[in-house]
């Protein structure tokens, strides 16, 4: 298995400041996909597009013949080629300034801010920080800081998934369905096979069935973030803490500036602190 040590970071610190422009337009046809996709759970935001909608904006279109094996794009071109074969957002923070609109032709410019080396609880990890900004005609709509994990593979490592109790008296409040998954990731060309392919997700990256993705559950939560504010105009934090399979029931819980999404038995997957800007 490769390790931290095995890793040349000299090799991977000449991608710091790479950055890269996008662009993408925001059509009323994306805006009734996404509100089809999430119905009660966003927060209204009139004729404003959903919060979360910008992640669906100019995705990476990578031809078939440069997929990796885990149906991401093949490593090394704006991201490092991070030797762990795993990869996941771990989280990131997100100001919303003011909304997109239908119409807005948005440009997104990204930069390579770090690469970080460090020793979690289930094995050696590097994480990769990606600054964006989204502007509409000059103008700042959305700036944002995300974080990428990247780990080894293999099953076998410690379980991930902190063992549930019965969750038949548990009135959770969301639970994604293998379709839930299946439309987010085609509403963000996501090709990751651990939300869609369940040998390639059980047998060679060793979760126990398929992962909800984490920017599905940020969505949920900047959206309840939101609502608690009466506004989305916010500073939103948010972070992965364990996996979310598809089919295991969720609550949200709320604190002054908190919002979480818990399991039975209280294991958080995702959690969210905001403030108005």
């Amino acid at each position: 298995m490769t390790t931290l040590a095995d890793i040349d970071f000299d090799h991977l610190n000449t991608w710091l400041g790479r950055s890269e422009m996008a662009a993408d337009v925001v059509t009323p046809a994306l805006i009734d996909r996404f509100r089809a996709t999430f119905g009660d759970y966003l927060f209204d935001t009139g004729a404003a597009a959903p919060l979360g909608l910008h992640w669906c904006l100019a995705p990476a279109a990578a031809p078939r013949d440069r997929l990796g094996p885990d149906g991401h794009p093949a490593r090394g071109g704006f991201l490092p080629p991070v030797p762990f074969q795993n990869r996941m957002w771990a989280g990131g923070e997100v100001r919303f300034h003011r909304p997109l609109m239908p119409g807005d032709q948005v440009t997104r410019t990204s930069r390579i801010a770090a690469i970080t080396p460090k020793d979690g609880r289930s094995g050696p990890l590097v994480f990769v920080t990606v600054d964006h900004a989204c502007h509409v005609g000059g103008a700042l709509r959305i700036e944002e800081r995300q974080q990428i994990v990247y780990r080894p593979a293999g099953p076998g490592r410690p379980a991930l998934e902190p063992a549930d109790p019965d969750p038949a008296d548990f009135a959770g409040d969301f639970a994604g369905d293998a379709v839930t998954l299946f439309r987010y990731s085609a509403l963000t060309f996501n090709g990751h096979r651990i939300h869609y392919d369940y040998p390639y997700v059980t047998e060679i990256e060793g979760y126990s069935g398929l992962v909800v993705h984490g920017p599905l559950q940020a969505t949920l939560l900047m959206n309840r973030a939101a609502a608690r504010a009466g506004t989305g105009a916010i500073r939103f934090d948010y972070r992965g803490l364990s996996p979310l399979i598809a089919g295991q029931p969720v609550r949200f819980q709320d604190a002054a500036g908190l919002v979480r999404l818990e399991r039975p038995g209280g294991a958080t997957t995702f959690e969210g602190r905001f403030t108005p800007l």
